[in-house]
């Protein structure tokens, strides 16, 4: 199926993605990986969840662990302009059918709670708790020195409906993969605040997270957080890179945390501000797609995710398959 060309005025005004909440088994342990070994900082903290930023964020949080009996993902976050683009995006998934709930969410304004076609969870917001500078403090930077977050990569078992939806609230694609047989999408990259992407969706079993990503300073802090992990207990945690994608031109690593969620440490791709930026497109029997340099990535990377907390998933309906590492 083609691109869907680029929806310019969507029914309400998406600023960027925000936040994630991840449910986590032993709030300890994940202190531990997020915090003393990929150095976020922790903003408020109590007995049941870890509240964290990067080290440019001013906004409150970008990252929630919450205490849960299991590991999964419990909703994926977005920043919406102003008080009426709330009121219209709510309008909007309640014509569609979808689930709304109004929820109170510490440390953020009027919050509301639903879902997209393929089930997963999303919040809406516009006003966070502001916090005070901290990207100058330089004795706080620790481990891979995590800036901001990036993006989210979801498993979609249609790509091309999810596209299409996104699409439709103003999300533009930058990059794609089409499986050359069918014409069908396996991969795409779609954005709201001119990077690459605030969120990708992958051909699989789904919906699941795939990961997170971390935007870090430069490649060499990559290096850093691997030479750490190494030494502190935290080999088997490493699943893929570093490299260079090809899709992106990112460096990036991928590692798991300790309840097996996968994040991306990310950096070094381009500005896609531009409206009329025509999207790139890639061959998924193309060596160089998934890396630059050529190396395939493991199985579990196109196999693992985390589950969304009450969303039943289904098999992909496109059975291409990429290369994949033997």
């Amino acid at each position: 199926m083609p691109i869907p060309r680029p929806n310019l005025y969507p029914p309400f005004n998406i600023v960027r993605l925000s936040h994630v909440e991840l449910a986590v088994t032993d709030l300890g342990a994940s202190r531990a990986f997020y915090v003393d070994t990929l150095g976020l900082q922790v903003t408020d903290e109590d007995g049941e969840a870890i509240y964290l930023r990067g080290m440019e964020e001013r906004g409150h949080h970008c990252l929630v662990l919450r205490k849960g009996p299991a590991s999964a993902a419990n909703s994926l976050g977005f920043k919406l302009y102003d008080e009426p683009d709330l009121d219209k995006a709510e309008a909007f998934f309640r014509d569609l059918g979808r689930d709304i709930e109004w929820i109170e969410r510490p440390f953020q304004s009027r919050t509301f709670r639903t879902s997209d076609p393929q089930g997963i969870p999303l919040e809406f917001y516009t006003r966070m708790q502001r916090l005070a500078p901290i990207h100058q403090q330089y004795r706080l930077y620790r481990g891979v020195k995590p800036l901001r977050i990036d993006h989210f990569n979801c498993f979609s078992p249609d790509v091309d409906e999810a596209v299409a939806f996104y699409n439709e609230i103003g999300f533009r694609v930058t990059e794609y993969t089409e499986d050359e047989e069918t014409k069908r999408l396996w991969a795409a990259w779609t954005h709201r605040k001119g990077g690459v992407h605030d969120i990708a969706f992958t051909n699989g079993t789904g919906p699941r997270l795939h990961h997170i990503a971390f935007w870090v300073p430069t490649p060499l802090n990559i290096i850093d957080l691997l030479d750490l992990m190494a030494s502190t207990g935290y080999v088997k945690n490493i699943e893929r890179g570093p490299g260079r994608h090809g899709i992106s031109n990112a460096f990036f690593l991928y590692v798991r945390d300790p309840d097996g969620h996968r994040v991306e440490l990310y950096c070094s791709d381009y500005q896609t501000v531009d409206p009329d930026l025509e999207p790139i497109k890639w061959d998924l029997k193309d060596p160089q797609r998934q890396t630059l340099w050529g190396a395939p990535a493991p199985r579990s990377w196109f196999e693992e995710g985390t589950c969304f907390v009450d969303t039943p998933v289904s098999e992909a309906r496109l059975k291409a398959q990429p290369i994949i590492a033997p």
